[in-house]
Formats: structure tokens, sequence, C-alpha cells
């Protein structure tokens, strides 16, 4: 298979030997909890046991589902998105290291366990739990291994590296995605009494996680459109809305008094979440005007902008709105 551009360029060497056996331990490892997750499963249906499936009926505990719900669909749109990104870029480096198959059997495991709490849940509540934790470590483990990436290259830590190795933030979505689907677990398992994550109150919690995942995807979505030298106008949107949006729910997470209604917040979100959709298809129209367009869609998708990145934004806005009416739950 012939190397891409990015894989081809300066400072492009192969992952030494000791690299790629850590790869292949992770992925080994992952492969080892998708098989007790299967074995979990079988031996759930050959004891005659069925999940719980909970109520999302609006009001008593049901209302908790109405709310959680939101979270198992934030979880599985954000794995859907790392699962997209994952492919396409490493596809392009040739999935070089085995480990580089990780996050796509963690954010494909996500994705069928954000779908399945959102449903009402058919598969073991453990598992799921399980499936978070994994999206979680994976997370963890792919930001090291995009540091090693980013720091093995000649000149190591610089604009240059930082534009074209391996994206730093990246895998931290999969961890990012995990905590929520974990939260959102967490909060089904409690039916009763005050939602609390850690000890802190699950609005707040979610608020502060979500507008923090907000700024990472922002830096992201920042550093390489600078790299692209913000040549369209419309380049600027996911730096300057999405931040207001965090800030927002940082006021959510902190302050003390209840206010009347959070309308400028929850109106911010739903502008982030129409980013997230609208980026996709500013996307498109930049693979369409590389050589070639659409005609050339295998190289051009590859190394044209990421159509699976915007989606993210979506997703934590998505988060954000079920935090919100949590944190008004509490405010009640």
């Amino acid at each position: 298979m012939p190397r891409s551009p990015r894989t081809a360029g300066a400072g492009w060497a192969v992952d030494p030997r000791a690299a790629k056996l850590a790869g292949a331990v992770v992925l080994g490892a992952t492969a080892l909890a998708a098989v007790a997750g299967l074995a979990e499963i079988a031996n759930a249906r050959s004891e005659g046991q069925t999940p719980h499936r909970r109520s999302v009926r609006p009001g008593g505990p049901g209302g908790r589902g109405v709310r959680t719900r939101g979270l198992h669909v934030a979880s599985a749109l954000l794995c859907a998105s790392v699962f997209a990104d994952s492919l396409v870029e490493h596809y392009r480096g040739n999935f070089e290291n085995p480990g580089m198959y990780t996050p796509l059997a963690a954010a494909a495991a996500g994705m069928a366990a954000g779908v399945d709490g959102a449903t009402g849940g058919a598969l073991p509540r453990r598992l799921r739990a399980g499936i978070w934790g994994l999206a979680g470590v994976a997370g963890v483990i792919g930001v090291g291994f995009h540091v090693y990436n980013l720091l093995r290259r000649p000149g190591g830590l610089s604009w240059l590296n930082a534009f074209y190795a391996a994206p730093v933030g990246a895998p931290a979505a999969l961890s990012l995605a995990g905590a929520i689907g974990a939260a959102a677990e967490s909060l089904d398992d409690r039916p009763s009494g005050p939602p609390k994550i850690l000890g802190i109150p699950a609005g707040r919690a979610l608020s502060a996680l979500t507008g923090v995942g907000l700024l990472g995807t922002v830096a992201e979505a920042g550093l390489l459109h600078f790299r692209g030298s913000f040549q369209n106008p419309f380049m600027w949107l996911p730096v300057s809305l999405p931040p207001v949006a965090a800030a927002l729910m940082g006021k959510a997470a902190l302050e003390s008094r209840p206010p009347r209604a959070r309308r400028l917040t929850r109106l911010w979100l739903w502008l982030t979440a129409a980013l997230g959709i609208g980026g996709v298809g500013f996307h498109a129209y930049g693979v369409s005007r590389a050589m070639g367009g659409w005609r050339n869609w295998s190289q051009n998708l590859v190394d044209g902008p990421p159509l699976p990145a915007p989606p993210s934004f979506s997703a934590l806005a998505i988060a954000a709105l079920s935090a919100l009416a949590l944190r008004d739950d509490a405010d009640v």
C-alpha cells in the first residue's frame, strides 16, 4: 500500500519494535475484554436472565431516565465520531502499529452501549459499565501513543509536528465518551435520591465535564484551522461559538443560586449542536475543492478536512443539555 503524504512526509519513521509490541499488547487486552463481554452475555442468556429495562416516562424516577437518555445518546454519537475519525486517520497511517485498531474496537463497543442505554437496555448493565471503562482507558493510552508519536519526530515538540503528527487530543474524546457513558450508567443505577457523581451533584459535575470537553475540542479544531490559515471565514466559528458555551456551562456548574431559567445557555448549546452538523457540510465542501473532488474520494476523504470531527461538538452539546436538565432538577 503506498504511503499517504502525511506518512511519507519529512521526519516519518516506522514505529520501533517496542512500540509495536506495546500496541499489540493493548490490542490483545481489548480483545480479551471483548471476549469477556460476550461471555457475560452468553452466561446471562443461559441462566434465563433478562436485563431490566428502565422506564423513560416523564415524572418520578423515570424522569431521570429521560435526562440520562440524552447522556447515552451523546456518548454513542461521540464514539461514532471517534470511530470514523480513527478509521480515516489510522488508514492514512497504514495501521502501521497494531494498537491503531484499538480505538476502532473500543469506539464500536461504545456506540453499541450508548444506543442500548438510550433505548432501554437489552445488555447487562455491568457489561455496559465495562465498555465505558474500556473506552476511558483506551483513550488515555491513545493520548500516550500520540504524544510519543509527536515527540519522536525530528524537532520534537514544535508547531510543525503539532500540525502533522498524530493529533494529541483526539484520543481524549474516547475517554470523554467513556466518562459520560459511565455517568449515565451510575445515574440509572440510582433511580431515587439526589443524583450524585463521585459525591458531587450530578448536574454540577456533568456541567463542568462538558464545559472542559468543549474547550478541548475547540483547541483541536483551532490547531487544525490555524494550519489551514483560517482561509474560510466560517473556520472561525468552531473557535468562537463553543468557547462561549463552555463558559456558560462553567457558570452553570459553579453558580450557587438557581437562576430563573438558563435560556441563553440552552440557546448557545443548540447553536453549538447545529455547528457540529453544519461543520460536516463545510468539510464536505472542502473535500469537493481538492483535486478530483468527490470523484477522487478515496484520496480526498483521507487527506481533506475530516468529515467525522465536527459532530463531536453536537455530542457534547447534547450531553451539556442533559447536564442542565439535571442541574435544574437539583435547583427545584
